[in-house]
């Protein structure tokens, strides 16, 4: 059987890096109790290219994520039309690093975030939130029918 993965090319790339630049929110696959749990997160690209959330302690999924950092990230929504699956998405096989007040990255993180978020700032500041840095480690494009491809964390770059 031959493989329906392409190989990766500039248009791939390309592909992949405007989903995550256009990227507001996404789907965050945890495990929680054994068993795969799914909710939606904001997010924002940086200009360093990571990828980041701001999470509350009282969520399902950050109390998953800090017994197991392990997660999946879903990005890309269908269009207005057509079938939903011909549609470009992104999976990212990640590991989530915690970020917490009084961590010094936390403050450099707070611009950027705000920037997309402006109204985050009622709540940033309490002392439940931390901000999520996803370490990606595998990236599979679903370019629409038949446009299949396995990337790099370095694809997803910004240019």
């Amino acid at each position: 059987m031959t493989s329906p993965i392409r190989p990766t090319d500039d248009d791939a790339r390309a592909l992949a890096q405007s989903l995550v630049g256009a990227a507001r929110f996404c789907a965050l696959g945890v495990m929680q109790n054994g068993a795969p749990f799914v909710s939606r997160i904001a997010c924002v690209q940086l200009p360093s290219g990571d990828l980041v959330s701001l999470v509350s302690d009282l969520s399902q999924h950050t109390a998953a994520l800090r017994g197991d950092a392990r997660c999946s990230l879903l990005l890309g929504e269908p269009g207005p039309k057509g079938d939903p699956l011909t549609h470009p998405r992104l999976t990212l096989q990640a590991t989530a690093q915690f970020i917490p007040h009084g961590n010094p990255g936390f403050a450099s993180l707070k611009g950027p975030y705000l920037t997309i978020y402006p109204k985050a700032k009622r709540y940033i500041d309490f002392a439940d939130f931390s901000f999520l840095r996803f370490d990606i480690q595998t990236v599979f494009l679903n370019g629409g029918f038949g446009k299949a491809f396995v990337l790099t964390p370095t694809d997803l770059a910004p240019a």
